[in-house]
C-alpha cells in the first residue's frame, strides 16, 4: 500500500479544487459524482434520527435490509432481508467480496479505475477483456472465454467477473442478449458475477430494457448498489449489497459480515434510516430518481453530440452520466498539436482549454488510444439554486448556465481538432 497511488479521479478532483481556489476556471469532466441538491425529504430523515447513535448491527438493521429487499424484489430479484447487507459505500462491499472469494479477477476493459486496485490489494491476478462494439460494462462473450480458458491454462484460477449495468465508463447498457450470453459463459466456465448496479435507476429511456445477470443467474450473482448516483448522496456512503439464496451466497455473505466487523463495524444508524426511507420508494423519491434521470441523459447526450461534431467516435449514452469518445479518426490533426496518447490528449485539453477529463488508460484502456472519460454531471450549475433549477427543468440545455458551459465544451473540441 505505501507504494500505490490515490485513485486517479479522486487525485484528480483534489487538483481541481485546489486549482479553482486560485481562480482558475476549470469544466470538470473529470469525476462521476451526480452534483445535484439532497431532497428535503431526505434531509428530513437525517436530521430526525440525528440523536440515533448507537453502533447496531453489521449487516444493517431489520428495517434497512427489510426495505432493500423490497427494492430488490420490484426489480425481478426477489429478496428475503437476510440475503441483504448495508455498508458505509458500495465500494467497501465490493472490496469485502474481493476478499472473501477465492480466485482471480476479471473485468471489463475499459472499467471503473477502482476495480482492478481493489482486486490487487485482495491479492488476486486481474484479467482484463475488451468490452464488445456496441456497449460498456460486459467484457465480449467470446474474449471472456478465450481469457478464461487461456489463463488457467497457464496456471492463473479467474473465478470471479465483474459487471457494471449501467457502465462507468461508457454511459452506456448492456443489453438482455448478452447479458444472458455472459452468464451463459459464467455458468459453463464455473465463474461468479458480481453486477454492480450503482446507476440502475439512472437509465435515460424508462423503455430501455434492463436485464441483471442475477435474473439469469441467480445462485451465482451478487449485486451491489447505493444511493449516491440515483440520490446524489455519495459523501453520506450507502451501500448495499444483495446476495445469492444459495449455498456459496451464504457463505460470502456471512464472509462479508465477517470482514465488516473488522472494518467498518455498521452504517451508522441515521444513514440506515435514509436508506431505509429511500429504498421504500415513496411517490417523492420515485419522482426525484425520473427526474434525475431525464437530466442525467439530456446533458449527457448534448456532450455526446459536441463530441461526434468534433470527429470522434462514441457509443451513444443510454445510462449513467458519461460518454467515451475516441478521437483515433482525428489522430493526424492531433499527432501535428503533440498529441499522441490518452495522457497527452489529457494534458492539452487541460492547458489549452481547462477541460479536465479522465484519460483512457486510467481506465485500464490501451496507454495509446485517443480515448477518455468525461463525466456531464457537474454541468448542472455551481450553486444549489442552478442544479435546482436544471433538476426541475423540462429543457435543462436552455438554461443560460448549462448552455453556456456546453458552448465553452463545444468551441474547445472544435479548436482542438481544428
Amino acid at each position: 500500500m505505501a507504494n500505490r497511488k490515490v485513485s486517479p479521479n479522486l487525485d484528480l478532483n483534489n487538483d481541481v479544487a485546489e486549482r479553482r481556489t486560485r481562480g482558475e476556471s476549470i469544466v470538470h469532466l473529470a469525476f462521476g459524482e451526480a452534483r445535484l441538491p439532497v431532497h428535503p425529504a431526505l434531509k428530513g430523515q437525517l436530521a430526525a434520527s440525528s440523536g440515533e447513535n448507537a453502533y447496531g448491527a453489521v449487516p444493517g438493521g431489520r428495517a434497512v435490509r427489510r426495505e432493500a429487499a423490497g427494492y430488490f424484489s420490484r426489480r425481478n430479484l426477489p429478496t428475503e432481508p437476510e440475503q441483504v447487507v448495508v455498508a458505509p459505500g458500495s465500494k467497501p462491499l465490493l472490496m469485502a467480496v474481493q476478499f472473501v472469494v477465492p480466485g482471480d479477477l476479471v473485468i471489463p476493459k475499459p472499467a471503473w479505475n477502482t476495480y482492478k486496485p481493489q482486486g490487487l490489494l485482495a491479492g488476486k491476478q486481474v484479467y482484463e477483456v475488451d468490452i464488445p462494439a456496441e456497449c460498456g460494462g460486459v467484457p465480449d462473450p467470446v474474449k471472456l472465454r478465450e481469457t478464461v480458458r487461456a489463463a488457467r491454462a497457464a496456471g492463473g484460477n479467474p473465478r470471479l467477473v465483474v459487471l457494471t449495468l449501467p457502465d462507468n465508463p461508457t454511459g452506456t447498457v448492456v443489453s438482455p442478449e448478452l447479458v444472458r450470453e455472459i452468464c451463459a459463459v459464467a455458468e459453463e466456465e464455473d465463474l461468479y458475477l458480481i453486477s454492480d448496479e450503482i446507476y440502475r435507476d439512472v437509465v435515460h429511456d424508462p423503455a430501455t430494457p434492463v436485464l441483471s445477470p442475477a435474473e439469469v443467474l441467480p445462485e451465482r450473482t451478487i449485486v451491489t448498489n447505493g444511493l449516491s448516483k440515483t440520490l446524489a448522496l455519495g459523501g453520506w456512503r450507502i451501500g448495499v449489497a444483495r446476495f445469492p439464496d444459495s449455498t456459496w451466497g451464504n457463505s460470502v455473505r456471512d464472509g462479508v459480515i465477517s470482514l465488516a466487523s473488522e472494518v467498518w463495524s455498521t452504517l451508522a444508524i441515521p444513514m440506515q434510516e435514509v436508506a431505509a426511507y429511500a429504498f421504500s420508494e415513496p411517490p417523492e423519491v420515485r419522482d426525484r430518481f425520473a427526474r434525475s434521470a431525464r437530466l442525467h441523459g439530456a446533458v449527457a447526450r448534448a456532450v455526446y453530440r459536441i463530441m461526434i461534431g468534433a470527429g470522434a467516435t462514441c457509443r451513444p449514452p443510454t445510462g449513467g452520466f458519461y460518454v467515451y469518445p475516441d478521437f483515433e479518426p482525428k489522430r493526424a490533426v492531433l499527432e501535428a498539436k503533440g498529441i499522441t496518447d490518452a495522457q497527452s490528449l489529457f494534458r492539452y485539453l487541460f492547458d489549452e482549454f481547462g477541460i479536465v477529463v479522465l484519460a483512457g488508460d486510467n481506465l485500464g484502456d490501451d496507454a495509446g488510444a485517443l480515448r477518455f472519460k468525461a463525466a456531464t454531471s457537474l454541468l448542472y450549475g455551481h450553486t444549489r439554486e442552478e442544479q435546482q433549477l436544471a433538476l426541475d427543468s423540462e429543457d435543462p440545455l436552455s438554461l443560460p448556465h448549462i448552455r453556456d458551459v456546453l458552448t465553452r465544451i463545444e468551441e474547445a473540441f472544435s479548436k482542438l481538432v481544428g
